[in-house]
C-alpha cells in the first residue's frame, strides 16, 4: 500500500502546481483517465484474492474521490482567479454620467402639435376635441356651407358608406377641425376660446397634399373681438412657432362660408440660398385662413349673433411642420421610414417650453 501513498503525493503536488485549467486537465486525466495510474489499478483488483480485493478496492476508492476532490477544488479556485482577473481588467466606474442616447423618437407632427398648444395655452386658448367621423351638419350645414357647394362633392370628401333604405344623416369623414368649434360652442357657449388640433380627411394626394394630413383651427367669442385682436394673435403665434423677433402678416381679402369678412394671410419671408427665413426680404408666403365668425355659424351652435362675435382661423399642422424643419415632402410624414424619423424626429423628453425656446 506504500505505492497507493506515493500516488496521493504525488497527484496532489500536481494538482496543488497547475497553473491553469489545460494543465489541471492534463492531470486529471493522468491520474484518473482510461489510462490513468489509479484507473489501472482499479483494473488489477480482478487478479486479486476476494480478501486482499475488498481491502485494496477500499482504499483506492478513497485515493480516487480525495484526488477528484482535489481536481474540483482547484478548478472552482482556477475559475475563480479568471474571473477576478476579468473583472480587474474590464472595470467599470457605474458612478460616471451614461452617454446620451435617445429613447424613442417623436415624430415632427406630434412635436408642433405640442409646440401649437403651449403657445396657445399662454394667450389663454384651451384645447377642443371631436369626432373624426362627423355628421353632414356638423361638417357643413351648421358651417354655413350649403348643399350645393363644391366641397359637399365626392372628389373633396370622403362620404361613409350606407345600406340602401338607411335614412339617418349622412356622415363624411370630417375635412377640417371645424365642427370641433361647433360643438365646443353648443357645448360652452360664450365667450369661449379654444384651439382644435387633429386629423382631417380630403381626396388630394401630391407633393404637399396627402388623403390624410392634420390642421389645427382656433376660436375667441366675446362681446367686444374684433379683426385687431385677430392679427395681434396670429402675430404672436408666428413670432413664438418660428422663433423670430418680429414678424409681418399680410390679410388679403378672400372667401370662406364660415367667416364675413375672410381675409388669407401671407406672412414676409425670404428664400435667399434655397433657406426658409421668416420675417425678413421681399417674399411673401400664404400660411393660413381667417376671419370674423359668421353670424349663421353662431346661431347654428346656439350663440345669439346680436350679443356675441369672434374670430377664427386654420393652418395645415404637416404645412408648418416642413416650413419650419426644412422638410421637403409632404408624403414621408406617412411613410414609416425610420431613417428619415430618425432624422428629423425630436427625444422623447423634448417637451415644448415657452420660457426656454420651442425647439431649444
Amino acid at each position: 500500500m506504500d505505492d497507493l501513498d506515493t500516488l496521493r503525493a504525488k497527484y496532489l503536488a500536481s494538482v496543488a502546481s497547475a497553473s491553469d485549467e489545460a494543465s489541471l486537465e492534463d492531470v486529471r486525466l493522468a491520474a484518473l483517465g482510461k489510462k490513468g495510474e489509479i484507473s489501472l489499478k482499479m483494473r488489477d483488483l480482478g487478479q486479486m484474492e476476494p480478501a486482499q480485493r475488498q481491502v485494496a478496492g477500499a482504499m483506492l476508492n478513497v485515493l480516487k474521490d480525495e484526488i477528484d476532490a482535489a481536481l474540483r477544488a482547484k478548478k472552482t479556485a482556477l475559475g475563480d482567479a479568471a474571473l477576478n482577473e476579468r473583472l480587474r481588467a474590464e472595470w467599470l466606474d457605474v458612478t460616471l454620467p451614461s452617454r446620451g442616447r435617445r429613447v424613442g423618437t417623436i415624430h415632427p407632427v406630434s412635436q408642433v402639435m405640442d409646440e401649437l398648444t403651449a403657445i396657445f395655452a399662454d394667450m389663454g386658448f384651451a384645447v377642443a376635441e371631436g369626432p373624426q367621423v362627423e355628421s353632414d351638419w356638423y361638417n357643413f350645414d351648421a358651417l354655413n356651407i350649403p348643399p350645393e357647394h363644391p366641397a359637399r362633392q365626392e372628389h373633396d370628401t370622403f362620404f361613409m358608406n350606407r345600406a340602401p333604405g338607411d335614412d339617418r344623416p349622412p356622415h363624411v369623414l370630417r375635412t377640417h377641425t371645424s365642427p370641433v368649434q361647433i360643438r365646443a360652442m353648443t357645448e360652452q357657449g360664450a365667450p369661449i376660446r379654444v384651439i382644435a388640433p387633429g386629423r382631417v380627411y380630403r381626396m388630394d394626394m401630391d407633393q404637399t397634399h396627402t388623403p390624410m394630413f392634420h390642421q389645427v383651427e382656433g376660436l375667441a367669442i366675446d362681446r367686444d373681438i374684433s379683426m385687431a385682436n385677430l392679427k395681434w394673435t396670429l402675430e404672436e403665434f408666428c413670432r413664438a412657432f418660428f422663433e423670430v423677433q418680429s414678424v409681418e402678416l399680410r390679410f388679403r381679402a378672400s372667401h370662406f362660408p364660415f367667416t364675413e369678412p375672410s381675409a388669407e394671410v401671407d406672412i414676409r419671408c425670404s428664400w435667399e440660398g434655397g433657406q426658409l427665413k421668416i420675417g425678413q426680404g421681399d417674399k411673401w408666403m400664404e400660411i393660413l385662413g381667417s376671419g370674423m365668425v359668421h353670424p349663421k355659424v353662431l346661431a347654428a351652435a346656439g350663440v345669439d349673433p346680436t350679443q356675441w362675435q369672434g374670430f377664427a382661423f386654420g393652418m395645415g399642422i404637416d404645412r408648418i411642420a416642413m416650413l419650419k424643419y426644412g422638410i421637403p415632402d409632404l408624403r414621408a410624414f406617412f411613410e414609416s421610414d425610420l431613417r428619415w424619423l430618425r432624422h428629423y424626429g425630436f427625444a422623447a423628453l423634448d417637451i415644448p417650453d415657452l420660457a426656454r425656446g420651442l425647439s431649444s
